[in-house]
Order: structure tokens, then sequence, then C-alpha cells
């Protein structure tokens, strides 16, 4: 054995520097990164190493993402209709973690699902009510269709999925084509989810509908929703607030409100370059946030139809910001200006 004093000058560097190798590497392998795994039922979307969200496809008449995780790892979209959770609410069967959809293009509906009619139940079960109900809805019942992915890519930034989806009426035919890009990212204390979409009028012209069940959609937790009076909050960019917020056009809309004993939120950020921005706002006190540019919510202020012809394009531009306490504390405003002179 040697003695220090017998150590050369080569020996004792690399004495020194050797610990201090081994302490870095881990480090380096724990530096937070981006994973996106396809899995049969979509993509799983984690950050450094925690779930984030997954993408579902084939599991409804629509694509959706539930569940989805805040910034502190709490659920951040109510569960049902995917699971039952006691004391939680039931209505609504297609309010769907976070989701498009919209009741009249070219008359056929994607905002409803057969289970909308249903509640879920199997045809030997439907009650009567149930039965009137879905042959009501039954023949303007489309899908939005999941085709294929054009790219599911992660690194140490940003996770992103690139779908292409068809858009079909009740009796399978196409009529509209979607392109869809989802990127995951995180922001300081934030996480973020840009939705992002572009129409094609593929198979004709493709006229969307006034309708006041339509455009880009988060349900909120039941104990955020205002109705539950457990501190939720609703509030728009310009201000109005709860029941208030409901039709008005503004730039962003929050929802903050208790989940597992925190206060959290989630913002729904309309870019400027997105289809007749700012956005009307279809935001209801029981848990429901839309971003609805189609719908005349205010007669006053309206919207209205607007057909694409065979060929043209339209673009929808959004963003969720999952933040802890409420708009204020979430710097939500401040989040929103940075994304505004974001070039899309």
């Amino acid at each position: 054995m040697h003695s220090p004093s017998s150590f050369s000058r080569g020996q004792f560097l690399i004495a020194l520097v050797a610990p201090a190798l081994v302490l870095a590497a881990p480090a380096r392998a724990a530096t937070p990164a981006f994973t996106a795994e396809k899995t049969p039922a979509g993509v799983t979307i984690k950050h450094a190493g925690a779930p984030f969200a997954e993408y579902v496809i084939g599991e409804a008449n629509k694509p959706y993402v539930f569940p989805v995780h805040g910034p502190t790892g709490k659920p951040m979209t109510r569960v049902y209709p995917m699971r039952t959770i006691e004391g939680e609410q039931h209505d609504h069967y297609h309010h769907r973690g976070i989701w498009f959809g919209h009741e009249n293009i070219n008359g056929t509906n994607s905002w409803l699902e057969r289970g909308s009619a249903t509640g879920g139940a199997p045809d030997d079960q439907l009650t009567a009510k149930q039965k009137t109900a879905l042959a009501k809805t039954a023949g303007h019942l489309g899908a939005i269709k999941h085709r294929a992915f054009r790219e599911i890519s992660a690194d140490a930034n940003r996770a992103v999925i690139v779908t292409e989806n068809d858009y079909l009426d009740a009796q399978g035919k196409k009529y509209l084509t979607e392109v869809r890009r989802l990127t995951f990212r995180v922001e300081g204390g934030a996480r973020l989810i840009d939705w992002d979409q572009e129409f094609t009028a593929s198979e004709g012209d493709a006229t969307f509908g006034d309708a006041k069940d339509a455009g880009v959609n988060i349900r909120v937790p039941t104990s955020m929703a205002v109705d539950r009076k457990q501190g939720g909050r609703l509030v728009t960019s310009t201000g109005f607030t709860d029941a208030a917020a409901w039709g008005k056009r503004a730039t962003w809309a929050d929802y903050s409100g208790p989940v597992g004993g925190e206060t959290l939120g989630v913002a729904l950020f309309n870019h400027p370059s997105s289809f007749r921005h700012p956005t009307s706002w279809h935001a209801r006190t029981y848990g429901l946030l839309t971003a609805n540019c189609f719908g005349t919510l205010d007669k006053n202020d309206p919207n209205g139809p607007h057909t694409l012809k065979k060929g043209e394009r339209l673009v929808l531009r959004h963003r969720f910001f999952f933040h802890q306490g409420d708009e204020k504390t979430g710097g939500v405003a401040a989040a929103y200006e940075r994304y505004a002179k974001e070039k899309k």
C-alpha cells in the first residue's frame, strides 16, 4: 500500500478527479426529459419519469387527452366517464378530459356520442327515455376518427404528437380532414399543452355551423367547479367571472379551485393567429371550459356559420396552461403575453 507521500503527481490527480466523475454521473442521468411512448390506446407522455398526459384513440367517437397531471402531479380533469368515482359529477357523458368537438359541421355532430343518450348502458338495458334520446341523435352522430400518427417525438424540452384525423358522418362518409399537433412542455412551475389544429375541406365544401356546443374543451375536476362552492373560480382576461364569463370574448379564460388539498388552475389561451381571435367562451360554472369561435353565444356579438370551399383551410391555435394557485398567483396574464408573441 502506498502512503500519501508515495503517490506520484499523476496518481494524485486521478485520485482527486475520479470521485468527482462518479458524483457527476447521477446528475447527468437525472436531467429532466420528456418521453412519448406509443401504446395500443394511443400515446403516453411523461416528464422526468412522472406521468404528464395520455392521448387516447379508439375508445370513443373522438380522440381525447386523459388523464392530465398538473404541475404538482394532481389530476387536472374530471375522471368520468372513463372511470366512475364516488362523489364526482356524472353529467355530460361526452365531456372526456381535453377534446375537440362540433355539433354541426355539414349537419354532423361530433360533440355528442352514443353514451350521451344512453349513459353508456348496453342496448338491452336502455330505458324508454334513453331510447327516445338516442333516436333523436343517432342519425346525426358522427366521428372524429384517428387515421395515423405523423409524428411521435420527445427530447429534453418537449414531447410532440402529430395526428391526422378523418371527420365522418353518421354513414361513415368522410367530409373533412384535420391535422392536429399537440406539444407538451414545462415552463417554470407550470405545465403546458399546445393544441394546434388545421382543418382542410378535402372532400368538398365544409360548413362549420353556428353552434353553442363546439370548440376546444377541458372538463375540470369536480372539486374545482364553481357550483360546488368549494372555492372554484372562473375568470376571463377581460375580468368577467363565474356565470358572467359565459358567451364573452376574451384572449384567455382560467378555471381554478381546490384539488386534493391544493389550489390549482388551468387557463386556456387563444393565439392571435387563431380563427376569429379573440374567441368566445362557452364557459360553465359546473366545470366546463370551452373556446368556441363558432357559436353565437351573445346575440349582440355574433360568430355565425363559416364555409370552407373545397381545398380551403381553417386553423385553430390554443394552449392549456396548468398552474398552481389562482390566475394571479399562477401568473396567467404574463404567460399569455409570452404565448401571444410566439410566431405560429
